[in-house]
């Protein structure tokens, strides 16, 4: 009875060890979470983000301008639209830098200054990439923006054709008289100089916009002042995106919020189509006040040099994103992927967590998986892509270098989006051969006859036998069969013949299998290592 308890007693703690007998001989390997995105080496319009769960992961990139997609204009009614493209750009601030003293143009048309220490949003913050620009009172703001030379849109006496002016604002309450914008610049007019001024303002949950001494004749001798209003409200606490853009065929000037339209003026004498085309002309040292007396945040401020044709304002591109691994190695060939195990979620309100199992959510946000290997991981680009679910039995999965692929897709309405948090790969190492044993060796006269016993592994193709005259060298040259190492596959016994008497050999045999539907050889360990010495008049046939 003592014994059956002690044999019980010892087959629990080797399951209790080994986690269950199918996880015997399993290994993992772990990327993301604690031990980061390094292995992600290919990312197109994917980026780490720290703010979802405690470690880093990977999402679709928020930040505009990142594709065509991304320039979060809008298509209206009429006018006759350009694409938006990089070149169009004649500002781009994004906010991104994390510090007010160090925000820029990515165009490098403007100067911007913070002489109100505005200050820099989190990315949590933001409605777009990593950051945004926060206004609270008039002791933080605002921010003020100066043309820096002649390519400058606003540049002092430059007459203007299409344009397009746009932006994402969260006002905190959005009370009557709050300034979210203002341009203020001097025109001369009738011999004398006037203000030109461009204004969008608060009043009753609307922006409100006026063009003073703006939109000029062809001559420059009159301007026209137009101002008009959205009719939808600007909800507090809510993120909306406002466009305005001009059409300088017909002066059609359109202003859109979410991208639905809301107003259309027109820029000539009777605000009507049809009538001469009043074009704008930049004032003289002219500069833009951006939340001057404002309280809210503000993003993705940017004017192009084009009447802006369809594009998106939802927050991440409906391409999504993918992230390719670097090809990971296995350490064995022939190893078997068993499964891959993954755990990630969809951001926003709505958030889930969700491990293995398909990555779709209700509201369409998506990862797709797929896995390649190779046992030569510069030729790991010939094999193809295979789906794969994560968590789920993977069959037929063999090598020593694994590349993952991970396809990421934003939600219908493009406010949500995927994230991986860890993914984790559960494999078999494909071990080679075991070698034989009771290897022995008979010096004869010019030779030696070497014996072994098959190795254990089913799988075994052949053997390898290695001699040589110096002890920790086993690349001799003296035998008949040729230099070491002598391939005599299926054989467990040789005589190796040719060689010197009077002379110690020492010799070891290994076992091969081959390398996964190739002729590759891949060979085990050594056995242990024996020696004899030929000498003359001793038996040919010991």
């Amino acid at each position: 009875m003592k014994k059956i308890f002690v044999s019980i007693f010892i087959v629990y703690t080797f399951l209790y060890v080994s986690g269950s007998v199918h996880g015997v001989g399993e290994r993992t390997l772990l990327f993301g979470g604690d031990s980061g995105w390094r292995i992600a080496e290919y990312r197109a319009g994917i980026v780490e983000v720290a703010t979802v769960r405690p470690n880093p992961v990977l999402m679709i990139s928020s930040a505009n301008g990142h594709s065509p997609a991304g320039y979060s204009a809008a298509s209206g009614t009429s006018g006759n639209f350009a694409s938006l493209t990089t070149s169009a750009l004649d500002m781009s601030l994004s906010f991104d830098e994390g510090n007010s003293a160090f925000f820029r143009d990515s165009a490098g048309n403007y100067w911007i200054t913070s002489p109100g220490g505005a200050q820099a949003a989190e990315r949590r913050q933001a409605r777009a990439g990593t950051g945004a620009v926060l206004f609270g009172n008039s002791a933080n703001g605002p921010l003020v923006i100066e043309p820096r030379g002649r390519n400058a849109l606003f540049a002092p006496g430059t007459r203007m054709r299409d344009f397009t002016l746009e932006f994402w604002i969260y006002p905190v309450n959005l009370e009557n008289g709050e300034q979210i914008l203002s341009w203020v610049a001097t025109r001369p007019v009738n011999g004398s100089y006037a203000t030109q001024r461009i204004q969008c303002t608060a009043s009753r949950n609307r922006l409100n916009w006026s063009f003073s001494n703006f939109f000029a004749s062809t001559d420059g001798s009159s301007h026209i002042n137009i101002e008009f209003s959205g009719d939808t409200p600007v909800v507090p606490k809510r993120w909306s995106h406002h466009l305005i853009r001009f059409d300088a065929t017909n002066g059609m000037i359109e202003y859109l919020v979410d991208g639905a339209s809301e107003t259309i003026v027109y820029a000539t004498p009777t605000r009507r189509e049809g009538a001469e085309v009043f074009t704008p002309i930049a004032g003289n040292g002219g500069s833009f006040s951006l939340g001057g007396r404002f309280s809210g945040i503000i993003d993705e401020f940017k004017i192009h040099s084009v009447c802006a044709a369809r594009s998106t304002i939802q927050r991440y591109a409906s391409s999504g994103g993918r992230v390719e691994t670097s090809p990971i190695d296995l350490g064995e060939y022939n190893s078997d992927v068993l499964r891959v195990e993954v755990t990630g979620g969809r951001s926003g309100i709505s958030s889930e967590f969700r491990t293995n199992g398909r990555f779709r959510f209700s509201d369409d946000t998506e990862m797709q998986f797929f896995i390649r290997v190779s046992d030569n991981p510069y030729l790991i680009n010939d094999s193809m892509w295979i789906g794969f679910t994560p968590g789920t039995d993977i069959q037929n999965i063999h090598g020593r270098y694994v590349q993952l692929a991970v396809d990421f897709y934003p939600s219908a309405d493009g406010e949500t989006s995927p994230y991986l948090d860890q993914i984790r790969i559960v494999y078999v190492p494909g071990d080679p051969p075991m070698p034989p044993g009771n290897f022995t060796a008979s010096a004869v006269d010019g030779g030696v006859m070497l014996s072994w016993k098959h190795s254990s592994d089913i799988n075994t193709a052949g053997y390898l036998v290695y001699y040589s005259s110096v002890r920790g060298e086993l690349f001799g040259e003296d035998a008949a069969l040729g230099p070491s190492p002598i391939d005599v596959g299926r054989m467990n016994s040789l005589l190796i013949d040719g060689l010197k008497n009077g002379t110690l050999y020492y010799f070891r045999v290994a076992s091969y299998d081959y390398i996964f539907g190739s002729s590759v050889r891949n060979i085990g360990e050594f056995s242990r290592e024996v020696t004899a010495r030929p000498l003359a008049g001793l038996p040919v046939s010991p």
